[in-house]
């Protein structure tokens, strides 16, 4: 039979009907014999209200999840077999009952509004759980052959079926308040800016699939990067220069207004080059329309340069000399390495000698970004300070393990260089924005508030077969400021936007809760599924006089998780947890006492028991915090749908976690409070908002003032 279909989150929910493409919609009768699976099929493509095309298909069923690309055209593929069946018959009477069904289907599907993020009051049984149909899949590599990261989920199912997801759970994967767009496939952050009172994020987007390829730049303009309207696509693949691919850019603001925004262009024969686009008209705030300049590619791959091994300029700053000056990340063998050119106008570049900086086997460098942070004050400096009081931050994104490390140092404007403080944390090998998912990062110097804001690609680790069936695949992190912890000097503190605190709606607040060893506390709260939890917690003193000091080594990813009991840990809150524990993501501390009798603390994220599905990837993410004399262990964790963002210390460590339980979701999801070290109490005090949703629209002309 044909399978029947729930649309996926943002579609019309129409019933019983299909949904092929956007707004065309078919409607089936199908019949089973004991060799042949026969439908007769009515499809109509609505357009501008007005039903354009009604189309009767006879097909044979092979089970599809989604519609393949010979469907892309809104309707299944007629059966090439002409020998009828006999069973054909019995469809026929209800003939003229599906063509009213359709055209009344299509009709109601063009009247209705624009589907909303789901809420989180959401009941369970309101929604489908029709089961998803089920095969094995087997995960395709996109993106290395074309010259980019790897882009395609690593879980395999090779040798097992896939879980039966149904489109219940499916639907309360989608998030309410990160950014993300109506469908499809996005990854990294690109060009963000504040513009005439708007802030613009442009993203990389695939308009034909939730999976990655087709890469084109899809727009969106916020008031405070929390409520997002969506734009018209900014950039499509149309020139030869980008044929292949409208790959991740940077925007520089000059100090006339002008913005020029380079980007990477994937040739018509794949090579790495890189544009030029400015605003068709700089007076319009949405910047709808853009122009490529019609000299591009600006800049090529220099000598000694693989074509695939060039790309994603950053944000271009001011030299002494009145230049402009960006970097590009490349490699030489297994060194990566940032490459730098100085430019005028944007359109003509000098390569500088050396390099700004270069490892050894860090391998190829993507989404570099180069910026100062004071070393004086919270606010955040524009890209093109320099000088007393000031430090320089080098971020790259790691093209072989998909992670983006920073380094702190001292940036020599004469001779292009780039120290770091710390050897230990040299670019791509030491510090890590974030220690779960996050990639491709993108910051920008806010001049509206002052303040340096940080962007991050936050991928799927599901499968692919269950991003086809939802309809959509990653997210990006909630906006988050950047600046340098003053206190150790050797962090940057990354916190969620003030803006979100717009969202909190009703809090509950919990005050010196004790937790001894081995107990797991219940929070009662309303829901738990879009959060803003703040937490602070302390060990009992007497705990840690009495810890015998030792030698053990805890780490994260290769311990036994929140399970693994210590004397002093490991303690903190469950998410997305079940009433009978079968399912939680466990985000807490570990505590251990060094034979020098100095406290050293982990910061961990635990999925291994976060999903009873067997196609996700489940890791213990997480590292090291600094945890300065005076301070308790505190943490801040948002919590929304599919997504855990969690913020230790004030933002000194960062571990983000996507997360997929079929049990914990709408209203079984709770909230619980545990401590499984073996010999502290632990005391805590929380406070916890519900969330709004963000309501992520698209752009209406009447919204501009």
């Amino acid at each position: 039979m044909i399978p029947e279909f729930e649309p996926p989150l943002g579609s019309h929910p129409i019933p019983h009907t299909l949904e092929w493409g956007s707004y065309k919609f078919c409607q089936c009768i199908t019949h089973s014999s004991l060799h042949n699976s026969h439908a007769l099929c009515l499809c109509t493509q609505v357009i501008n209200h007005n039903t354009t095309t009604i189309l009767f298909l006879t097909m044979e069923h092979h089970k599809p999840l989604l519609p393949t690309s010979s469907e892309s055209e809104g309707c299944p593929s007629p059966n090439p077999r002409t020998r009828k069946d006999k069973g054909l018959l019995l469809v026929l009477g209800g003939f003229l009952l599906l063509s009213s069904l359709v055209a009344y289907g299509g009709y109601r599907a063009s009247h209705l509004p624009h589907a909303h993020v789901a809420s989180p009051t959401s009941n369970h049984d309101q929604h489908s759980s029709k089961s998803v149909p089920s095969t094995k899949w087997h995960p395709v590599s996109r993106g290395l052959s074309s010259g980019v990261s790897e882009k395609s989920s690593t879980v395999s199912f090779a040798t097992s079926q896939p879980f039966p997801w149904d489109n219940s759970m499916l639907s309360w994967q989608r998030t309410a308040f990160h950014f993300q767009p109506d469908k499809n496939w996005m990854n990294d952050p690109n060009g963000p800016l504040y513009y005439k009172g708007w802030y613009h994020f442009f993203y990389q987007y695939n308009p034909n699939g939730a999976v990655w390829g087709d890469i084109v730049w899809g727009h969106a303009v916020s008031r405070d990067m929390i409520h997002w309207l969506h734009l018209p696509l900014a950039m499509v693949a149309d020139q030869w220069y980008d044929k292949n691919g409208v790959w991740t850019g940077s925007a520089t603001i000059l100090a006339d207004g002008q913005i020029m925004m380079l980007y990477t262009g994937s040739t018509n024969e794949s090579v790495q080059v890189q544009n030029l686009a400015y605003p068709a008209d700089p007076s319009d705030p949405l910047l709808v329309d853009w122009i490529k300049y019609p000299g591009n590619p600006v800049l090529v791959p220099p000598p000694g340069i693989g074509v695939k091994d060039f790309r994603d300029p950053t944000t271009a700053w001011l030299t002494p000399e009145g230049k402009w000056r960006i970097t590009i990340g490349s490699k030489l063998n297994k060194t990566g390495i940032a490459l730098v050119y100085d430019t005028v106008d944007f359109k003509t570049y000098e390569l500088k000698e050396g390099l700004l900086r270069a490892v050894p086997t860090t391998g190829m460098w993507e989404c570099v970004d180069f910026f100062p942070v004071s070393k004086e004050n919270v606010n955040g400096l524009d890209t093109s300070t320099n000088g007393a009081g000031v430090k320089h931050v080098m971020k790259v994104s790691l093209d072989d393990d998909r992670h983006d490390y920073y380094s702190i140092g001292t940036y020599d404007e004469n001779n292009v260089l780039f120290t770091p403080d710390d050897a230990k944390n040299d670019v791509g090998v030491g510090l890590r924005y974030d220690y779960g998912i996050f990639y491709a990062s993108k910051t920008f110097y806010d001049q509206n508030k002052a303040r340096r804001i940080l962007w991050g690609w936050i991928g799927e680790s599901d499968s692919e077969y269950a991003d086809v069936a939802k309809g959509w695949a990653s997210v990006q992190s909630i906006p988050r400021t950047v600046k340098l912890d003053t206190k150790t000097g050797s962090n940057l503190l990354q916190w969620p936007v003030a803006e979100v605190e717009s969202l909190r709606l009703r809090s509950d607040e919990f005050k010196n809760l004790k937790a001894k060893p081995g107990s797991v506390v219940s929070l009662d709260i309303e829901t738990a599924t879009q959060l803003d939890i703040v937490a602070e917690f302390e060990i009992d003193k007497e705990s840690l006089e009495k810890t015998v000091e030792s030698n053990e080594e805890y780490t994260c990813s290769t311990s036994g998780g929140a399970a693994q009991r210590g004397a002093l840990g490991p303690f903190g809150l469950l998410v997305l947890a079940d009433d009978g524990l079968s399912e939680s993501n466990p985000v807490y501390f570990y505590v251990t006492k060094g034979s020098n009798g100095n406290l050293k603390t982990s910061f961990c994220s635990d999925q291994s028991r976060s999903s009873e599905a067997n196609d996700v990837r489940k890791q213990i993410l997480g590292s090291v915090v600094p945890v300065l004399k005076g301070e308790k262990f505190s943490l801040r964790i948002l919590v929304d749908h599919s997504i855990v963002e969690s913020f230790a210390q004030g933002g000194r460590t960062c571990v983000t976690s996507r997360v997929y339980p079929t049990k914990a979701i709408y209203g079984a999801a709770r909230l619980f409070m545990f401590n499984n070290a073996t010999e502290a109490t632990v005391t805590a005090s929380l406070k916890i908002w519900q969330m709004n949703s963000a309501f992520i629209h698209p752009f209406h002309p009447d919204q501009k003032n």
